[in-house]
């Protein structure tokens, strides 16, 4: 009698918890959220969390002129800063004044830069100083968070830190610059390589020099003395890519690397 008289309680308890859980969950489905003390509402929890969710975006710019691995390990620790790299490539004209002409012009760089696997997306025609207005553009249209350069000293005409306005908002990070190996560099090795062969060998051409600089209207300017450099005018073309491949001529339908 005992035993049965509790179980009758028990089951009306869990039928009483059951009636308030049901009437407290449709009150809320009426009410909505209820606020609770000393805790942010609901709708700024989500946008506090959609805000940490966001992809953090870097921005690095650079000339990129007869690109190298050391451009390409500047994008990789550019990349590794942040989520998403945006790369601002410099226009020919900014870059004639601030350092001479580009060798390859900005559509060629722009493939280039595009190609690297680190890069998310690409702006054209950047300009070589962060201005203000160029700065607060990638803040607010291209939502960039940090703009990234290396630690090498960038210093306009004038002699000013062409990043300044970047350090001083606070959205400035740096990288490590890949010694031995630049643009530059580059140039002067090949001028020296040509300077070489027009010394030991101004009067008796190889047999390649004569194969690129003899026939189909083609000059080596020999004038001088032996130590002036040879200015070919040698212009790559289908043909010439042929002589490199046994005479064999590519067939339909294939590309490069297959």
């Amino acid at each position: 009698m005992e035993v049965g008289s509790s179980k009758a309680r028990l089951a009306v308890a869990c039928a009483i918890g059951g009636i308030v859980l049901g009437a407290a969950v449709v009150a809320l489905h009426v009410a909505g959220p209820v606020a609770v003390p000393g805790l942010p509402p609901l709708d700024a929890l989500r946008r506090r969390f959609r805000r940490r969710r966001r992809p953090v975006r870097v921005y690095m710019d650079g000339c990129f002129d007869m690109m190298h691995y050391g451009h390409c390990n500047a994008l990789r620790q550019a990349r590794a800063l942040g989520d998403q790299l945006v790369v601002g490539v410099v226009s020919d004209d900014e870059i004639t004044v601030n350092k001479g002409p580009p060798v390859t012009p900005l559509n060629e760089r722009m493939v280039m830069v595009g190609a690297v696997k680190w890069v998310d997306d690409v702006i054209p025609d950047a300009p070589y100083a962060i201005t203000e207005d160029f700065m607060n553009k990638l803040f607010t249209e291209y939502n960039i968070d940090y703009i990234i350069h290396g630690d090498d000293p960038c210093l306009l005409p004038d002699g000013t830190d062409a990043y300044a306005l970047a350090k001083n908002a606070g959205r400035y990070k740096q990288i490590k610059r890949t010694e031995g190996v630049s643009t530059t560099d580059i140039v002067g090795r090949m001028l020296l390589c040509v300077r070489e062969r027009s010394v030991s060998d101004r009067h008796n051409h190889s047999s390649l020099q004569r194969q690129f600089s003899s026939g189909h209207g083609q000059k080596v300017d020999d004038s001088g003395s032996g130590s002036g450099t040879r200015i070919s005018h040698f212009l790559p073309t289908s043909r010439r890519i042929v002589q490199f491949s046994n005479s064999r001529a590519p067939q339909h339908g294939l590309a490069v690397g297959t």
